[in-house]
């Protein structure tokens, strides 16, 4: 079960803790690490769309899938900074100069959400892929949330 909530300027915060429903399991935790993308850090001031995503968890870890049409890589920003992961892409929609536009649905050109990592993930094993407009983030549980095989020894 996934911990979701929405805070402040459509920003949101997921206990990555997330708990899996019936199984107990959870993810893991976040240490200060730098798993950035190069491309230009949007201010936080600005108001910004939520990108929908996915978590999926599984013995090992979780993976997050993030859908950001018309973010080009190099104005996409993953942050990690103490336990709190940050994802922003700037949305460009190119127009051509002789064109005006006269009705636009998007009024944002920014994607922003925050997510709270539980200790039990390992941020400095991150992995991120970026593919057709989907963020692909894969966390690791840490060493130490791993299950484990105990061995019993004969006396």
């Amino acid at each position: 079960m996934n911990n979701m909530t929405r805070t402040g300027n459509d920003q949101a915060s997921a206990s990555a803790s997330t708990k899996a429903p019936a199984n107990g399991s959870a993810a893991a935790s976040a240490t200060r690490a730098g798993a950035t993308s190069e491309g230009a850090v949007a201010s936080r001031d600005l108001p910004a769309m939520t990108p929908p995503v996915d978590v999926i968890e599984d013995a090992s870890g979780i993976t997050l899938y993030a859908d950001m049409p018309g973010v080009p890589r190099d104005k996409l920003n993953l942050r990690v900074e103490g336990d709190q992961l940050d994802i922003e892409g700037e949305l460009t929609i190119p127009v051509p100069t002789d064109i005006a536009v006269t009705y636009a649905e998007m009024n944002r050109t920014l994607y922003r959400r925050t997510f709270t990592l539980s200790k039990e993930l390992d941020a400095e094993k991150i992995a991120a892929e970026f593919n057709n407009g989907v963020l692909t983030l894969r966390i690791p549980k840490a060493a130490h949330a791993q299950p484990r095989r105990i061995s019993i020894q004969a006396t």
